[in-house]
């Protein structure tokens, strides 16, 4: 057996326009997968296109996930374009709002939690429904360093990561025994558009973070795909309720 061999699997990746949901969507088609994204706005069918265009098997649904019943339809959406199966789920999905905990908005709050805690249960839910038929499947959600680390003014991002973290856990012991391997990839700093605070020079964040990055640089999709292969494939059937962090060695410095 190929442990990594995933050529000809269906796979959904969320927030797949732009940054780690696009690298790691961009991973599993050079790997032979056939793939949805999923994005926001009509964007999506912009990169969807654009990965046809490229010789990819792609897919692009438009989704909002902030809302219960988008998260539902959104995931409809995705298994019919697959054909009704599905082998891979991606949670890559979610949103930013900063602000210090004492003036935090509740609505914000209420929007953080729905997108990036809330509706990775669903589509977790969702995709297990298809994957037990099977006893097969792999379900990857996105953690964060804030999975171990308070953060500072992001409280509802905070609490949404480590609810993603222990969700992991639990999804894993309810279906591991049945076919479906639950993880997480954890990634670092990530030169992305969610950190473009951070990412100023001007920012005294910046240099901190970057200091302590054995690395001595800030990660990218690129970084991910390995991660998420590996997720994807047999290699790691043995592997459940794991969070992998992807940090250039932010944990260990």
């Amino acid at each position: 057996m190929d442990l990594f061999n995933i050529e000809g699997k269906k796979a959904i990746v969320t927030g797949g326009t732009r940054g780690l949901g696009y690298g790691m969507a961009e991973g599993l088609m050079e790997a032979g997968c056939e793939v949805v994204i999923v994005g926001t706005s009509d964007k999506v069918q912009e990169v969807a296109e654009s990965f046809v265009n490229r010789g990819f098997r792609c897919h692009g649904v438009k989704a909002d996930f902030a809302k219960r019943e988008g998260v539902y339809e959104g995931f409809a959406a995705c298994v019919e374009k697959l054909g009704g199966d599905l082998d891979i789920i991606v949670n890559a999905h979610g949103i930013q709002r900063r602000h210090s905990a004492e003036v935090f908005p509740i609505e914000e709050w209420d929007e953080v939690l729905n997108v990036n805690l809330n509706s990775v249960f669903i589509l977790c839910q969702e995709a297990a429904k298809i994957m037990l038929k099977k006893e097969y499947g792999k379900i990857i959600n996105i953690a964060s360093m804030v999975s171990w680390f308070g953060g500072q003014t992001v409280p509802a991002y905070t609490a949404a990561k480590g609810g993603v973290t222990q969700l992991t856990k639990e999804l894993s012991n309810d279906w591991i025994a049945r076919g479906i391997n639950v993880n997480a990839i954890a990634p670092g700093y990530m030169a992305t558009e969610m950190n473009s605070a951070l990412l100023d020079p001007e920012n005294p964040r910046y240099q901190q973070i970057t200091d302590r990055i054995p690395a001595n640089r800030w990660g990218t999709g690129e970084d991910m795909k390995g991660a998420c292969i590996f997720l994807a494939s047999h290699a790691s059937d043995y592997l459940g309720g794991a969070i992998i962090p992807v940090d250039g060695g932010y944990l260990v410095k």
